[in-house]
This record gives structure tokens, C-alpha cells and sequence, in this order.
């Protein structure tokens, strides 16, 4: 069963109100045993598109993941790419910068991270951060070390967001596509998460009264996920919102969307032209003797 993406995707240009998208929607699956076929079923073709994309070499797929926390990024991560290749894909999490990435602009730290051709690159989390964490925290600019000019420009976040959405365009134009997953978890559903964390002693590491913290900011944080969803979806860098309330549903969903844009390539295994079939003869015969 194939499944529509299109609902889950943020039109270029379209104002967002994250209250006006669900955090759940019927789930595509009917039972654990379903889901898990049709889960095994994506995997499946997710690993045929990664060798094409490895062996044709041309292209590249970043996929970032933001999420408020406990949404079920490193889950998803995990579940949706647990058949690829390791050689093939590459994750990079992002939390606070170091001491040597304050020293750079905003987008260097990430920017190293990027995957090279032929390969599927991760962000769990991303330059995002800083228009998301730091729009919500402002007060963690002033250790950024930037002119004042920037810090007292009326535009600043709109600068922020075209820097980012310049970047994907450059991304785009030199092979690498990009794919942008907010996965959209209701609040109640965060406390739920949130108090399985904190009853279950496997869970307890998970924990942090930073997260309680947070989670005082939540309507901050909605507002900001608005407007940076809104400023940088664009259609050769798409952001969708995913619901998140069911891990399970929300696995499908991101998996289906990841086969799509490979399937989009069209890419096929690389032909020998006359040459080198002459060459591989030459080399077989060497063989043979």
C-alpha cells in the first residue's frame, strides 16, 4: 500500500497555524504485524534506491529531522533507515555548538556535515536550531560573538531564514536533495512520554529538568516552528509536517516520503560504454591465463 504524502507536505509560500495540522491521523496500518510488513516493505525499497544512489554517485540526501522533545526523532532515525548500507549513511546530532563553532558563522558546523555524493546524510537536528532554540532564547546570540549591526537589525531572522533557504538552493543545484521532517507531537502526548521516562528506570537517563524547562516555552517554541516552517519550505527543499503522536504511523509516513524522493531520481546502475567492455575483456583474459 502506497501512502499519500501530500497531505503531510508544506505548500512553498503557505502560512502555517501548527494548530490547523494533526498530530494523528488514521494510522495506514491494522495491526503490530501490519505495521511491521509494511514497514519491512520500505526498508526494502529504501535499500535498493540507496545502492542506485551509491553507485550512480551523482546525488545526495540530506534528511533533517526537528522535533520538540520526546517526539521519536532518534527512533524514527533508527527504525526507518535500520536496512541501508552503513558505508552509505551518515549521522550527525546537533547540540549545543562548541567553543570552536561560536567561532564561525551559523551554518559551519553543519555545512561540514553535509554528505558527500552518493550518500544519505542525517541531522538530528541542524542549523535550524538557530532560528527555532535561539529565536525562543535570544539571549544565547550575545555568545555568538556577532557585530552589533546584526544583532540590532530589525530583519535579522528573515536574514537567518534567507541564509538558510540560499544554502538549499545551492544544495539542490549541485546534486544534494534535501528533505525537512517536523514531527508534530501534541503536548499531552509529550507529558505522556514524559512520565513513561520518568517511571520506568530503563527510561531515566532520558530525563532532564531541561526538558521540563522547555516544555514552559512550548507555545514559543509552536510559534517559532510556524514561522520557520513558512519562511523556508520551498519546493526543492520541502518541509513536512509529521504527526507524531503514534511513533508507529509516523515511521510509515517518513519512510514513504524518503523511498519517493529517491525513486524521483530515476537513477539506474551505471552502463560500460564500448571501452571499457573492451577493457573489462582485456582484464578477464589476464585472468584466465
Amino acid at each position: 500500500m502506497k501512502i499519500s504524502t501530500k497531505p503531510f507536505r508544506v505548500r512553498a509560500g503557505a502560512k502555517v497555524r501548527l494548530k490547523q495540522w494533526p498530530t494523528k491521523v488514521k494510522p495506514f496500518y491494522n495491526s503490530a504485524e501490519h505495521y511491521q510488513k509494511l514497514l519491512a516493505t520500505h526498508i526494502q525499497e529504501l535499500s535498493k534506491r540507496q545502492e542506485l544512489l551509491y553507485a550512480n554517485n551523482r546525488y545526495s540526501l540530506l534528511l533533517i529531522f526537528q522535533a520538540m522533545d520526546a517526539a521519536g526523532k532518534d527512533g524514527a532515525i533508527k527504525h526507518v533507515m535500520s536496512g541501508v548500507n552503513p558505508q552509505g549513511c551518515q549521522v550527525f546530532s546537533f547540540k549545543h555548538p562548541s567553543a570552536e563553532e561560536l567561532e564561525h558563522d551559523f551554518l559551519w558546523r553543519t555545512t561540514r556535515c553535509l554528505p558527500e555524493r552518493g550518500r544519505i546524510g542525517i541531522f538530528n537536528r541542524s542549523y535550524y536550531e538557530e532560528v527555532l532554540v535561539v529565536k525562543v532564547h535570544p539571549e544565547i546570540l550575545r555568545g555568538q560573538a556577532l557585530p552589533e549591526e546584526s544583532l540590532t537589525d530589525k530583519k535579522f531572522w528573515d536574514k537567518r531564514y534567507r541564509s538558510i533557504t540560499d544554502l538549499e538552493k545551492h544544495l539542490h543545484r549541485n546534486g544534494t536533495r534535501v528533505l525537512k521532517f517536523f514531527l508534530h507531537l501534541s503536548k499531552a502526548e509529550q507529558r505522556r512520554r514524559f512520565l513513561k521516562r520518568l517511571d520506568d528506570p530503563a527510561r531515566n537517563w532520558k530525563f532532564s529538568k531541561f526538558d521540563l524547562v522547555e516544555r514552559g516555552f512550548w507555545s514559543e517554541y509552536q510559534a517559532a516552528y510556524e514561522e520557520c516552517l513558512a519562511a523556508t519550505s520551498t519546493e526543492h527543499a520541502p518541509w513536512f509536517v509529521v504527526p507524531a503522536d503514534d511513533k508507529l504511523n509516523a515511521r510509515l509516513i517518513i519512510s514513504q516520503i524518503v523511498c519517493d524522493a529517491l525513486k524521483d531520481l530515476q537513477l539506474e546502475f551505471p552502463q560500460a560504454d564500448a571501452k571499457r567492455l573492451q577493457e573489462l575483456k582485456n582484464l578477464r583474459r589476464q585472468l584466465a591465463d
